[in-house]
Formats: C-alpha cells, sequence, structure tokens
C-alpha cells in the first residue's frame, strides 16, 4: 500500500495518509464538491483496514470546515474504529487553535456521537 498525499489549497485541506498508521488532515475543508475531492481518501481507507498498522493516529487539524465536510469526516472515523476488529488501536488527535469553541466543540460532538476518545489538543 503506498503512501497517498493531497496538497493543501484553499478550499481544501493537505491530507497525508500513510500505510504505517499516520493519517493527517490539516487546513480548511470548504470545497464545492466533497464527493469527488474525498474519493482517493475514502479508497485508500478502505484498503487500509483490510491490513492496518499496529496503531492507527488520526490527526484532525482543521481550521474550518463545512457540513458536507463534517459528513465525511464522520464517516471516517467509522471506517477507522473497524481496526478494533482487528485486534489493532487507533488514536485520534483533535487539534483546536486557542480561543475556537466552534472547532473544539464539533470535537467533543464528533467523540460523543462516535462513542470513540479523542485527545483534545490546543494550539496557540
Amino acid at each position: 500500500m503506498n503512501e497517498l498525499r493531497i496538497e493543501a489549497t484553499k478550499n481544501s485541506p493537505e491530507i497525508l495518509l500513510n500505510p504505517g498508521g499516520m493519517i493527517r488532515i490539516k487546513g480548511r475543508s470548504i470545497h464545492e464538491n466533497t464527493l469527488d475531492f474525498f474519493k482517493p481518501v475514502e479508497d485508500w481507507i478502505d484498503g487500509y483496514i483490510l491490513d492496518p498498522a499496529d496503531v492507527t493516529c488520526i490527526d484532525m487539524n482543521l481550521e474550518y470546515f463545512n457540513s458536507a465536510s463534517a459528513k465525511f469526516m464522520i464517516q471516517l472515523f467509522q471506517k477507522i474504529s473497524r481496526v478494533r476488529l482487528k485486534n489493532k488501536k487507533f488514536i485520534v488527535n483533535w487539534y483546536y487553535e486557542e480561543g475556537d469553541e466552534d472547532i473544539y466543540e464539533r470535537g467533543e460532538y464528533f467523540s460523543s456521537v462516535l462513542h470513540m476518545p479523542f485527545n483534545f489538543i490546543r494550539t496557540a
């Protein structure tokens, strides 16, 4: 399985998917066609969960995302949680800027509805 990198633009986040267990999404996610943008990410995740690393670390560091992106992220977390079925672990690090209550609260909401613990990391 190969690493997948997608460079950030003004409307889309940087994405790094590494078969060693690192998944990073960083930046802004407000693109018009979310399905097309996230299709290669979804395909990569589908392959990854067949043979995941012992520990999968998801770093979510978004300064803003729209509702279509939020829907994708919930699906992503649901898929990644399947690594537990293979007796593997996963960690979610949710980054938010100091004073950005919206991003923090969205992370809390995701953690709650998905019944999975998030590590909340405040950045300066």
